[in-house]
């Protein structure tokens, strides 16, 4: 029996530090804000996206959460309602993926309260891969083609963009606590990223001899497209014509349904709203954790 004690004693530490700990899961869409998309939050183009993580409870109202997310981004000059850019023509397509580590606040304890809204925001790195169809339907991803000029020996202050890079989360949403181990919400995630090339399009049009000389004629043709409209301009624009809008920095996000699932059993103390809802004499124990 001695021994019996002695190991639960040693065991009730980590039971208590499982309760700490959630799995969390999230459905929902992936959009962004770029030269192919103003709107900041729209559903617009945009694609479905899910994504796995853990969530460590330091007190009952702040949080430290990590995960991986996953989705899709697009735009297409086809949707557009300003004639210029219409006849552009360009379109690009591209897969995000992310991993993030993320402070959270909750304005309250849901062992206290069946529902809170929260803030959250943290550091992330995130990789893409920018891509389009020519007009036979064929995809060819974009930065090996240097549409913009980076990478070429024409053009040494233009470096090819890293699709590896850091971004910035940020966001809010609300949760509702469903009983003692499972969570449903719903969030919306915004991403400060450092590059306009999210949709490879930023600058300038370059030169179309060195262009082509360089990386071939099939980077000439996704580079300009207008001519494959029927109205369109088949003439490539003279280098320095204006292409994209570089002023401002690509973004992207998530926003959809959450859910968590805590690991071990019962709230962090005694006392919480689901324990006193059961019914029964209980005991208030000291709130130490969750």
């Amino acid at each position: 029996m001695r021994k019996i004690i002695v190991l639960l004693v040693a065991l009730l530490p980590l039971t208590v530090m499982s309760q700490r700990w959630h799995i969390t899961g999230f459905g929902g869409i992936s959009n962004y804000q770029g030269d192919f998309q103003e709107k900041r939050l729209t559903t617009n183009q945009s694609h479905g996206a899910f994504g796995l993580g853990v969530q460590y409870d330091v007190n009952g109202h702040v949080s430290i959460r990590s995960g991986i997310v996953y989705g899709r981004i697009s735009g297409d000059d086809k949707l557009n309602k300003q004639e210029d850019l219409r006849l552009r023509n360009l379109s690009f397509n591209s897969r995000l993926l992310e991993g993030n580590l993320m402070a959270e606040f909750r304005l309250f304890d849901l062992d206290e309260k069946r529902f809170t809204p929260y803030v959250f925001a943290g550091l992330g790195v995130f990789g893409f891969d920018p891509y389009t169809y020519d007009s036979l339907g064929q995809k060819h991803y974009l930065q090996p083609l240097s549409t913009e000029g980076q990478g070429l020996s024409a053009y040494p202050d233009l470096k090819p963009y890293k699709r590896v890079q850091l971004t910035l989360p940020f966001g809010g949403g609300l949760r509702f606590r469903v009983n003692e181990q499972v969570t449903l919400g719903y969030e919306i995630g915004l991403r400060k990223t450092f590059t306009d090339y999210l949709d490879d399009l930023s600058k300038r049009y370059v030169d179309q001899a060195v262009l082509l000389a360089e990386r071939g004629p099939k980077a000439v043709e996704l580079a300009y497209r207008s001519g494959e409209l029927k109205d369109g301009n088949p003439v490539y624009p003279v280098e320095g014509t204006v292409r994209g809008g570089e002023d401002v920095k690509d973004w992207y996000y998530f926003q959809g349904i959450t859910i968590g699932f805590r690991l071990g059993t019962g709230g962090g103390g005694g006392s919480s709203l689901f324990n006193r809802s059961k019914g029964g004499k209980q005991l208030d124990c000291p709130r130490n954790v969750y």
